[in-house]
């Protein structure tokens, strides 16, 4: 089967009535769990973002209490499930200030982590890769915003 292009799929749309339309959003929410969290979030999340956040750092506060901490190994393979995790609903979002405000909480998160995540090349450059890529990010917010997030930032050290 050959998948339809993104420019044929919404023109195929614009031509289904509603109640079609209600069909295949629910049709499309069986196959993916990603699929059914991205319509959750469009049709109950994007209108506050805030709570959005809340929730997120909330299950990110569990995930983190949850790891094994027997062997770096298993650290590294739950902090990369964490941070993949984060990266997912950070995409739903799409919003510049939700993507840098989760991924500062990921990295506080890290630096507060018992063990330290320096015993561990792996985790430290986990770790310090995230923080480049916040700096990164920052650029493209208004300065304002700029100041505070970096100021943030540069607790984390």
């Amino acid at each position: 089967m050959k998948t339809a292009s993104v420019k044929e799929i919404k023109t195929a749309l614009k031509e289904v009535p509603n109640s079609e339309l209600i069909q295949l959003c629910l049709e499309l929410s069986k196959f993916k769990k990603e699929n059914k969290e991205l319509l959750t979030y469009l049709l109950f999340e994007s209108t506050s973002e805030a709570s959005f956040i809340a929730d997120i750092k909330t299950e990110t506060i569990a995930q983190f209490a949850c790891i094994n901490t027997s062997s770096y190994f298993y650290i590294k393979k739950s902090v990369r499930k964490i941070l993949r995790r984060i990266k997912t609903y950070i995409r739903y979002s799409k919003n510049k200030e939700t993507e840098i405000e989760l991924l500062l909480f990921f990295c506080q998160q890290m630096n507060s982590f018992k063990p330290s995540i320096k015993g561990s090349d792996a985790l430290y450059n986990i770790y310090k890769r995230e923080t480049i890529n916040i700096r990164k990010k920052l650029l493209k917010l208004h300065e304002d915003l700029q100041f505070d997030y970096l100021q943030e930032l540069e607790r984390l050290g």
